[in-house]
Order: structure tokens, then C-alpha cells, then sequence
């Protein structure tokens, strides 16, 4: 079951298009600070919190089990996919040993790193995947499953792996059907 115009209303998000499906399990955390677009599915099990904003354009999908949690901004572009199990996370401990962790220590005692993560548009992202703060994957980047993105991906281009590495170039054939897509809708 997806939320109802009116539920979607009364969860508070700050704005949301038309035709967006978000699962009633979906779990969702400062809802003033999301804004979605046109076209939209979220999937069960999703949890959305953002610290700052979280801005998710036209006609993307997020699978079920993903997370999408930080203090910094995170964009998605129009068009993107993120497959189930994905991880985006716009903030990030210090493992080092260099300062304690976790969300019930005081951040005086804490390093955290927050940024920016940003998804343009047309680019793909495979389950189990990992992103990390201060990350641009830029337009029609493909990435595997199982990858960790720790620093920006190059647009058109394939990534897979722990850390992530270019793996090869992405064919760029279905942008032909965007433009006959948006002709036709």
C-alpha cells in the first residue's frame, strides 16, 4: 500500500509532486526538509532522514531496504535509480580512534564528517551499494552492486567495487528514448 495524497499532506513534506508512491512502511524523519518531484516510487522499508535537505527530482525510483540519512544535503536527479539495499549516507564517523562515536555521545566528543552527497540525472545505482559523504556521481554514472562510492564518478562511466574503480564507459543509447519519453508525456 502507498501513501494517499491526503497522508502524504499530513506527513509535512515540504513539497511533493503528482503521481508519487511512497509504501506505507516507508519510515520518514524531519519530512519538512524533503522535497520530491513528479513521478516518484519509494519502495517498503525505506528510511529517509535528512539533516539538511533532501531534494529527489522527476521519475526516480528507491528500492526497498535503502537508507538515505545525514546532516548534509542530498539531491537526486530526474531519472535515477537506486536498487534495493543502497546506503547513502551524507554524514560519516571518524573510525580512526581519534574521537568517540555514535548518535548518544555529545558531538563535542565526536568527528563527524558531513557533506554533500548529489546523484545527477540518469545515473543507475546497484543494491548493497554504498555511498559516502561529499560524493557528486555525475550524469548517467552506472553503478555495480556491492560498490562503495568514497569520491566523485565520472559522468557516462561504469564503477564497481570496494573502494569503487571506473570499470569502463556507459552506452549512451537511452538517451534517445528521454527525448521521445518527454515528447510523448
Amino acid at each position: 500500500m502507498f501513501f494517499t495524497k491526503e497522508e502524504l499532506t499530513k506527513i509535512g513534506l515540504k513539497r511533493f509532486g503528482e503521481n508519487v508512491l511512497i509504501s506505507d512502511k516507508v519510515s520518514i524523519y524531519s519530512s519538512h526538509l524533503i522535497e520530491i518531484g513528479n513521478n516518484v516510487r519509494i519502495d517498503d522499508f525505506v528510511i529517509l532522514s535528512p539533516g539538511t535537505s533532501l531534494k529527489i527530482g522527476n521519475h526516480v525510483h528507491i528500492g526497498c531496504y535503502s537508507s538515505l540519512i545525514g546532516k548534509g544535503a542530498m539531491i537526486i536527479e530526474d531519472f535515477v535509480g537506486i536498487s534495493g539495499r543502497v546506503s547513502i549516507y551524507s554524514s560519516n564517523d571518524d573510525y580512526t580512534g581519534m574521537a568517540m562515536t555514535n548518535p548518544m555521545i555529545p558531538n563535542k566528543y565526536k568527528k563527524i564528517t558531513n557533506g554533500i552527497v548529489h546523484i545527477k540525472k540518469h545515473s543507475i545505482v546497484g543494491c548493497g551499494s554504498i555511498i559516502l559523504p561529499n560524493v557528486v556521481i555525475e550524469t548517467g554514472a552506472s553503478i555495480y552492486a556491492q560498490s562503495l562510492i568514497v569520491k566523485d564518478c565520472d559522468e557516462f562511466s561504469v564503477y564497481s567495487g570496494t573502494p569503487s574503480k571506473k570499470i569502463g564507459n556507459r552506452l549512451k543509447t537511452f538517451l534517445k528514448y528521454e527525448e521521445e519519453f518527454i515528447r510523448n508525456n
